[in-house]
């Protein structure tokens, strides 16, 4: 199939890789001349912007960092609008509001192509390694078409329901994510305070009621989980300012729908905090760092 990926970053790149690796013939943009150029080395066909990249391609995929991003790429003169023929599916996997993938799905539907979103779970080691969850708004018709070929990106591809349901997902699991985290590093760090071996206390949440995947996969704590970002500095894994990206996200959403997020919000301010102390390219599981004395 020919696929226009616009958008080679930290997620798509690998992503992209993929589906070169699955024999598609993939047209390539990014403003990143040298992350087209190693995919092109690959297989895949440089392209000069979003709309050469539309241009005979029988699906386009867009993962791209904020919804201004998007709605450049889809909308502007030489944006994928201005190229994709009429009746090919677009898809996009960033993580953005749902609003404005509603808007352009809206501004694509008046030239009869649909867009759907589709955005992920997994982190840059889930892309890589083709095991990503893909949570896809949009009809039913067009979550069979793109099916696929997400299935040859991600391991779990989940129809949410109309276009921006996929988005709405992802904001809800990101905001009880962060609150989670947040909750095992304040429970971790009063066991640590109070002298009860880390090790005992992990393992008595883990399996009692207070187990959750940031207390058994991805312990904030050092030395609990191997493969955490916490036994290695905290690096790698999903930085903190994007989880306060999408903390914003999920608030403003909530804003708009007089919805209450009371704790997110603090979980908004934690995160906020520790961006502010120049500490946001560090996974976001160091914010239990929030909760050590520096004494």
């Amino acid at each position: 199939m020919k696929i226009a990926f616009i958008g080679l970053g930290n997620m798509g790149a690998p992503m992209a890789r993929n589906l070169l690796k699955a024999g598609h013939y993939l047209h390539l943009y990014d403003l990143d001349r040298d992350a087209v150029a190693e995919l092109a080395a690959l297989g895949g066909q440089a392209s000069d912007s979003p709309a050469h990249a539309a241009q005979g391609s029988e699906l386009v995929i867009t993962m791209l960092p904020a919804a201004a991003h998007v709605r450049s790429v889809f909308l502007d003169t030489n944006g994928v609008l201005a190229g994709i023929a009429a009746g090919t599916p677009a898809l996009d996997c960033s993580t953005i509001d749902p609003q404005s993938i509603r808007d352009i799905a809206a501004c694509a539907a008046a030239q009869g192509v649909v867009v759907g979103d589709a955005p992920v779970s997994g982190g840059t080691a889930g892309a890589s390694a083709g095991t990503l969850t893909f949570m896809v708004g949009g009809s039913a018709a067009h979550f069979q078409q793109v099916r696929p070929v997400l299935a040859q990106m991600g391991r779990n591809i989940v129809h949410c329901g109309e276009v921006g349901t996929g988005q709405v997902a992802k904001l809800c699991n990101n905001l009880l994510l962060a609150i989670s985290m947040i909750g095992v590093s304040e429970a971790m760090a009063l066991g640590n305070a109070l002298g009860i071996d880390t090790q005992v206390l992990a393992g008595v949440i883990n399996s009692s009621t207070g187990c959750c995947w940031s207390s058994q996969s991805y312990n904030p704590w050092p030395g609990i989980v191997e493969t955490a970002p916490a036994a290695r500095g905290y690096t790698g894994g999903f930085a903190a300012d994007l989880m306060l990206k999408d903390l914003g996200l999920a608030t403003e959403a909530a804003r708009q729908a007089h919805q209450p997020v009371i704790l997110g919000a603090l979980a908004q301010q934690l995160f906020q905090a520790m961006s502010q102390r120049g500490e946001g390219k560090r996974d976001f599981s160091a914010i239990v760092e929030s909760y050590l004395s520096k004494s």
